[in-house]
């Protein structure tokens, strides 16, 4: 027998749940469901810092890119589903935390797929997770004839998708796949994994909650900027295990503190649940976009790791090298940010001119690395940032002001 004040939800038959619900915020499933991909990005983040402090920046660059957006793909699949459709029954946690298996099975597999190119666990891992995605949209389709098109296009296209990851992967393995068409043919499949949720929602749109996904969109970023002080705190690790605290250690440590926050004040200026509420035409760019804002917080914080710890001992990286390791995510993540909220708002909050400045200054400064050394870059790029959020504020409360004494000079008395 249940205890007082709880509810067992054996089943629950699947339908759409209302665009308009009250008070819609995440599931304890959800958030747990979050809790695993933790694990994948910082396992990937490791993998990246040690490719960039190898100097091998740029050859790690594209795995890392590859993991990631198994990582994300499967990560926003499941929250978009789950904003139309979660009933949060025994069947649906059991689904979701086949997905969550599938997750760590990933991330187990990312050292081989980084520092090999063995793809084996990964390719498991994120076949579990789409596969048991898929049920949850054959169970839809069951369940909610209005949605059923919908549903069943969506189960067909993951299935379809699933069988040609895997013979990708066993053509690669058997070596009937040239090693010249391995990135292309990633590419392809990536397109038209892209591709299913468009075609499936010609047929009827899902019933997602645009402030809860606001608030999964933005729960994330919160993970992702977590992740960077996490590598942070391994690059600090090494650090300290090869030498002696010293000035640059602790102005690149508080630095990289400052730009985080930095980063996490710019993000969350704009009313993105308002916006996409009023946009709903545009979320797939939106939603899209947010792979290149969550791929560079990221590789953000695999660049603050490796700027940190060549306080304490020798890398392989030049000083520019490194300076652009922190320069290339930043100035990515304004731009995108830019981008995807001009999508939803009309009128972002963060100008275009601003946004342009600062990240034509972010990427020039890495050139003064050799000389003024990574540490004072790094600091230069949290000030940028710093500035461009007070920047933003002070524009911001200005038009406020304005609009205000113009609605009072227009008000009959």
């Amino acid at each position: 027998m249940p205890p007082p004040g709880t509810t067992i939800r054996v089943r629950v038959r699947m339908s759409a749940r209302p665009i308009d619900e009250p008070h819609r915020v995440s599931s304890q499933l959800e958030l747990l469901f979050d809790l695993t991909f933790v694990v994948a990005v910082a396992g990937v983040t490791a993998q990246f810092a040690h490719g960039l402090a190898e100097g091998h920046g740029l050859t790690v660059l594209i795995p890392f890119l590859q993991v990631f957006f198994a990582i994300w793909w499967a990560w926003m699949n499941f929250t978009w589903f789950a904003s139309s459709y979660d009933t949060d029954d025994v069947a649906y946690r059991l689904l979701t935390m086949v997905q969550m298996a599938g997750v760590l099975v990933l991330a187990a597999g990312v050292p081989a797929a980084v520092e090999r190119s063995d793809y084996g666990a990964v390719t498991l891992g994120y076949i579990i997770m789409r596969m048991a995605l898929g049920a949850q949209w054959v169970r839809a389709g069951l369940e909610d004839p209005a949605g059923r098109r919908t549903a069943l296009r969506y189960a067909t296209g993951i299935g379809v998708l699933q069988l040609a990851w895997l013979l990708r992967f066993f053509l690669y393995k058997a070596d009937a796949l040239p090693s010249s068409l391995a990135l292309p043919s990633f590419v392809l499949l990536v397109v038209l994994e892209l591709m299913v949720p468009r075609w499936a929602e010609r047929a009827r749109a899902t019933t997602w909650h645009p402030h809860h996904i606001a608030e999964r969109y933005g729960l994330f970023t919160i993970i992702l900027l977590g992740e960077s002080v996490l590598a942070a705190s391994r690059g600090i690790e090494g650090s300290i295990e090869g030498g002696e605290v010293s000035g640059p250690f602790i102005v690149i440590a508080v630095s990289g503190l400052v730009l985080l926050f930095a980063l996490w004040w710019l993000y969350f200026l704009g009313q993105t649940g308002e916006g996409l509420s009023d946009r709903r035409h545009r979320s797939y760019l939106w939603g899209y976009g947010h792979y290149g804002i969550f791929a560079a917080l990221a590789a953000l914080g695999a660049g603050l790791e490796v700027a940190v710890e060549q306080t304490g001992r020798e890398v392989e990286a030049s000083a520019t090298a490194l300076g652009y390791a922190v320069a290339a995510p930043v100035g990515g993540f304004l731009l995108l940010l830019w981008a995807v909220s001009v999508l939803v708002l009309g009128e972002p909050v963060i100008r275009r001119v601003a946004v342009v400045c600062a990240v034509a200054a972010v990427m020039v400064l890495p050139l003064a690395a050799p000389r003024a050394g990574v540490a004072a870059v790094v600091a230069a790029i949290a000030v940028v940032c710093v500035l461009l959020v007070a920047v933003t504020i002070a524009t911001a409360g200005r038009e406020a002001r304005a609009g205000m004494t113009e609605s009072a000079l227009g008000t009959p008395q």
